[in-house]
């Protein structure tokens, strides 16, 4: 039987958050990437990784309790593409694709990805990309054909450039989540983040 898998990336510098590491922010009650490896865990992904480099050890205990698979990334200083390649590089030959989640996303929830990977099933098409009121973001999905090409990827980007190359063969999905958009680098936008999600006031920096 084939699988889908999620790859949650969460190995960066977290550079603009002096020293903070930001997968351990405390976001409703958890660790940040907590809320984001239970909701890909919630979801009908087949399995789940998750890419760690800086702060390895500290952010690996917070994981020890889910049934997520820990990578650890010794190349995370070069960039994304080497958490990407970390990630693809421990699924099995039977996956036929694999959906890319940030760990610093943690309002991207369940519907949010069962809804990009049920495009995929109705259409086979080889990216999957979210959009909210039309304007695309993360997590996007890429089918096995196109690991190949993933692989090849140097330096700090991500598959974006992927994206662009086969912009017509993509397929997009309406989601009713924001989320999609929100990623946190800096303090300030942790603090964004804390005020619109439910009004949340208790957690700082």
């Amino acid at each position: 039987m084939s699988e889908i898998a999620g790859i949650v990336l969460a190995a960066g510098s977290s550079s603009r958050m002096n020293g903070i590491l930001k997968p351990l922010l405390p976001f409703h009650g958890k660790p940040m990437l907590c809320r984001v490896v239970e909701s890909a865990l919630e979801s009908s992904l087949d399995r789940v990784v998750v890419v760690l480099g800086n702060g390895f050890e500290t952010i690996s205990r917070v994981l020890s309790g889910t049934r997520a698979q820990v990578v650890y990334n010794p190349h995370f200083s070069t960039g994304q593409s080497s958490s990407l390649k970390a990630g693809l590089s421990v699924l099995e030959r039977n996956c036929e694709g694999a959906l890319f989640l940030l760990g610093d996303q943690p309002l991207v929830d369940a519907a949010v990805i069962d809804a990009v990977l049920g495009m995929f099933r109705k259409t086979r098409s080889p990216i999957v990309v979210p959009c909210y009121r039309g304007k695309p973001g993360n997590p996007v999905f890429f089918a096995r054909s196109l690991f190949p090409q993933i692989m090849a990827l140097e330096g700090d980007i991500g598959a974006r450039a992927l994206i662009k190359e086969h912009a017509e063969s993509l397929a997009t999905v309406a989601v009713e989540n924001e989320g999609i958009h929100l990623d946190i680098d800096t303090r300030e936008d942790y603090e964004a983040l804390l005020k619109r999600a439910n009004g949340l006031t208790g957690e700082t920096l």
